[in-house]
C-alpha cells in the first residue's frame, strides 16, 4: 500500500498495533508481522482464499435459509465480542471486510481490514465520522458513539443476509445518512412475512436508532434465535461492568427500584444474565471484585492495556469488601434502556412497581430526590420532581418509579424532562 501523508502512515501504524495486539480468535485474520521501508508499509497476514463474504451473497443472490444465516452470524458476532471486549472498535464492519479461509461451505469466517479501528475506552464516545455509508451507525453521524455501532453494522449485515436487500438506500451518500437517521427498515415486504417472529426480532434489536437500547454482540449470542444454534458459547460481555458501575453508585432507593425490576426478568432476559455470572467464576454463589479481575484477566490481549479496560476496575472497587449474589447482580448487571426498547416493557415496569410498593417505596421530600439525582442548585427542583412524588403520602409515584431506574440523566432533567 502507497504511503502518502503523515497521517496515512499514523493510520497504518495503528492497524499495525491493532492487528498485533488482537490475537488468538479464531474468526480474526492472523497477523504474522510487518515491514517498513521508505515508500511502504507491508502487513504479511494470514492468505484466505475463500473470496470474501459479500461474494457469497451476491452469488446466493442474497438469499439465506435462517440456518445458513444463523452460521454467518455467530461468527460475525463472536469475533466482534471479542474485539469489544479488548475494547477495540471495527468501524468498519461490512461483507467486503469478511473473507472465507477456504472455497468450502463450512470454512471459517475470518474478519479482515482494520485500517479504521480504534482503541475505547469503556466509558470513553468517540467522535469522527469514518466508515461505510450503507452500515453507517445513526450515532457515528451524529459524532457520539463507541463499540455499538458496530452492532448496528451487524443488524444491516443480518437484514441483508436475511431478505437479499439493503434496509437503507438513497441514490446519494447525503440520502442514505437521511434514511439511517429518519427511515425504519422494511419488515413487511416478502420474504420477511414467511421469516421466523426471533429471527425479525434478532434484526430489530440490532437495528434499534438508540445505542443503549441496541443489543450487544454478546446479548445478540444468547437471543433466542441463536440460542440453540450449534452449541453457541455466550463470551463475557464489557455491558455488565459499564452496568455495574453505575449500579454500585447509586443510592439505596434506586438499587431497590433496580432489584424490583429485575424480579419481573423472563426467562430469555435471564439467560444472557445467567451466562455472564457464570463467566465470573462465582464461589459459593457469590462474586467479588477478585471474579472480575480474574474473568478479564482469562480473556485478556495486549488490546486490553490500549484500550485502559483495567483502569475500569477501580469504578468497581466498592466490590472489593463485600460479595454480590446471582440475585443482586441481575438488578445491577441489567440494563433497563434495553428493557425499555421491548414491547413489554410497560409490563414489567408495572408489576415492579407493584413489588417496589411493598418492599422498597418510602416517604422522600423532593430534596432528597434531587441530591439523589445529583441535581444542581441552579436546577428549580419542585417544578421539575413536582410528579415524581405521590401528594398523598409522599412516596414516589409510577412516573417517578420509571424515571429513578433510568439513572441519572442530568441533561434530560435540566432540560425539564
Amino acid at each position: 500500500m502507497e504511503m502518502t501523508t503523515a497521517i496515512a502512515i499514523e493510520d497504518v501504524r495503528r492497524e499495525v498495533k491493532i492487528l498485533r495486539a488482537l490475537t488468538g480468535h479464531s474468526n480474526l485474520v492472523k497477523f504474522y508481522e510487518a515491514f517498513e521501508d521508505h515508500d511502504n508499509v507491508y502487513i504479511v497476514m494470514e492468505l484466505c482464499e475463500g473470496g470474501e463474504l459479500l461474494d457469497r451473497i451476491l452469488a446466493r443472490g442474497g438469499k439465506y435459509s435462517e440456518d445458513d444465516a444463523k452460521a454467518v452470524m455467530v461468527q460475525i458476532l463472536n469475533v466482534v465480542a471479542f474485539c469489544h471486549l479488548q475494547g477495540v472498535v471495527h468501524r468498519d464492519l461490512k461483507p467486503e471486510n469478511f473473507l472465507y479461509t477456504s472455497k468450502d461451505e463450512n470454512s471459517l469466517l475470518k474478519a479482515i481490514d482494520f485500517g479504521l479501528s480504534d482503541f475505547v475506552r469503556p466509558d470513553e464516545r468517540l467522535n469522527d465520522i469514518v466508515g461505510s455509508a450503507y452500515y453507517v451507525a445513526p450515532e457515528v453521524l451524529h459524532r457520539s458513539y463507541s463499540t455499538e455501532a458496530d452492532v448496528w453494522s451487524i443488524g444491516v449485515i443480518a437484514y441483508i443476509l436475511l431478505c437479499g436487500s439493503r434496509p437503507f438506500w438513497a441514490r446519494t451518500e447525503s440520502g442514505i445518512f437521511r434514511a439511517v437517521l429518519k427511515a425504519d427498515p422494511n419488515f413487511n415486504e416478502a420474504p420477511w412475512p414467511s421469516l421466523s417472529s426471533e429471527a425479525k426480532d434478532f434484526v430489530k434489536r440490532l437495528l434499534n436508532k438508540d445505542p443503549r437500547k441496541r443489543m450487544t454482540s454478546a446479548q445478540a449470542l444468547s437471543h433466542p434465535w441463536i440460542q440453540n444454534h450449534n452449541n453457541v458459547k455466550v463470551p463475557l460481555d464489557i455491558l455488565i461492568f459499564k452496568l455495574m458501575k453505575a449500579y454500585l453508585r447509586s443510592s439505596t432507593l434506586r438499587k431497590a427500584a433496580l432489584k424490583a425490576l429485575s424480579k419481573t426478568l423472563t426467562v430469555d432476559e435471564l439467560f444472557y444474565l445467567r451466562e455472564q455470572f457464570a463467566l465470573l467464576e462465582p464461589k459459593n454463589g457469590s462474586i467479588t471484585l477478585e471474579n472480575i479481575k480474574m474473568a478479564l484477566m482469562k480473556n485478556a490481549t495486549d488490546a486490553m492495556k490500549d484500550s485502559h479496560v483495567p483502569d475500569f476496575l477501580f469504578s468497581l472497587n466498592a466490590l472489593q469488601y463485600r460479595r454480590m449474589d446471582f440475585e443482586e447482580f441481575c438488578a445491577a448487571a441489567l440494563s433497563v434502556h434495553q428493557l425499555e426498547a421491548l414491547d413489554r416493557w410497560e409490563q414489567h415496569a408495572r408489576c415492579a412497581y407493584e413489588l417496589f410498593e411493598k418492599d422498597g417505596n418510602r416517604a422522600i421530600v423532593i430534596e432528597e430526590l434531587a441530591s439523589e439525582l445529583g441535581l444542581g442548585p441552579s436546577i428549580p427542583v419542585h417544578a421539575v420532581l413536582n410528579d415524581w412524588i405521590r401528594h398523598t403520602d409522599g412516596k414516589l409515584s409510577f412516573l417517578g418509579f420509571v424515571k429513578l431506574l433510568r439513572g441519572p440523566s442530568s441533561r434530560a432533567l435540566a432540560k425539564g424532562q
